[in-house]
């Protein structure tokens, strides 16, 4: 099996997991909007969601052995992708037209890129230096983006992405060069550069848990085109990756990465209507649940994000989703077993 393969199969599994994954944030996000770090730490469904990410996390490390950055990073819009079905099966639904057509540019976009960016297995690293030099630079961007402003968690979740794509990039560094057998295991380089990949590991699962309060759906798309964007410029200019096929190469890319953005686009906002919710009895039960609050019934709709109508989630209405935590009992009531 070639090693381009290999990576394409590990970073397919890496989706679903970081699908499954961004599910679980958001859900606990919608259900805890003022809760804070600790509160965090004292949660399951959060470290849930942690051990899904770290299941996704060692994939990813896995596929950057065997594949280059700008082929491995463009992958994660796998994560929309497998987003698809997920929320199908999740809301018990089929899944629609719009979301088909989203999952066929994004495939279609991917491929192209899979093309292009296949080459041999990673040798080159980052030296120390450079890799300093990557994490001044991506921390002062990443302070620009979350200063205090409009749009929140759009902003954070650019840096989320950005975060994440740095980590990519650094991890892959520890990988090979914790592999080359003519260095050692210890030396000086992997460890600074593997305390730099925990410390925008941690900083990109924080951001996204920020940006997912106001939905999962818009700031999910965010994260997915600004990772591989920032990993894909330190590949390039840094580690010398290379596209392939010259300047016809380039232009295939170029459009691959163009097909597969409007892919993710349009998954973005596609809207679909739960098939539960056409029954007569969800009906009532919606009516029901929007009663004590005209206004946000009425602003729902125009508060609908993208990822989160292809999973059957808007922000808001976590609570009448399946949780992830045990519902606490009404006073006077006991909590059925």
């Amino acid at each position: 099996m070639s090693a381009t393969l290999v990576a394409v199969v590990l970073s397919l599994f890496s989706a679903v997991a970081y699908a499954a994954a961004a599910v679980a944030q958001q859900r606990l996000a919608a259900r805890t909007p003022d809760s804070g770090v600790l509160r965090l730490l004292g949660s399951g469904a959060w470290w849930w969601s942690v051990g899904l990410n770290a299941s996704a996390a060692l994939l990813h490390v896995a596929a950057l052995k065997y594949g280059p950055l700008t082929l491995v990073q463009p992958l994660g819009a796998l994560t929309l992708v497998a987003a698809v079905p997920l929320g199908a099966r999740m809301a018990e639904r089929h899944v629609t037209l719009v979301e088909w057509r989203g999952t066929a540019l994004t495939l279609a976009g991917l491929a192209a890129l899979l093309v292009t960016a296949s080459g041999p297995a990673p040798d080159d690293v980052l030296s120390v230096p450079q890799a300093l030099a990557v994490a001044g630079t991506t921390m002062a961007l990443i302070g620009v983006l979350a200063r205090p402003g409009t749009r929140p968690g759009l902003r954070h979740a650019t840096s989320s992405g950005f975060a994440s794509g740095v980590a990519s990039a650094l991890t892959q560094t520890v990988t090979v060069a914790a592999t080359d057998r003519s260095e050692s295991l210890l030396s000086g380089q992997v460890i600074v550069v593997a305390l730099l990949v925990a410390a925008f590991a941690v900083g990109g699962l924080l951001l996204s848990q920020t940006a997912y309060k106001g939905g999962l759906g818009a700031p999910l798309a965010v994260v997915t085109l600004a990772n591989p964007i920032a990993a894909a410029v330190i590949g390039l200019s840094l580690l010398g990756e290379r596209l392939q096929g010259g300047a016809a190469g380039l232009l295939l890319a170029l459009a691959g990465a163009a097909v597969a953005a409007w892919g993710v686009v349009t998954l973005s906002r596609s809207t679909p209507v739960p098939s539960a919710m056409e029954s007569p009895a969800a009906e009532s039960l919606t009516a029901t649940a929007a009663e004590p609050s005209t206004e946000t019934s009425t602003t729902s709709i125009d508060e609908e994000h993208p990822v989160a109508a292809v999973l059957a989630l808007e922000p808001g209405s976590a609570l009448n989703e399946p949780s992830l935590l045990p519902r606490q009992p009404k006073p006077g009531r006991l909590t059925p077993l």
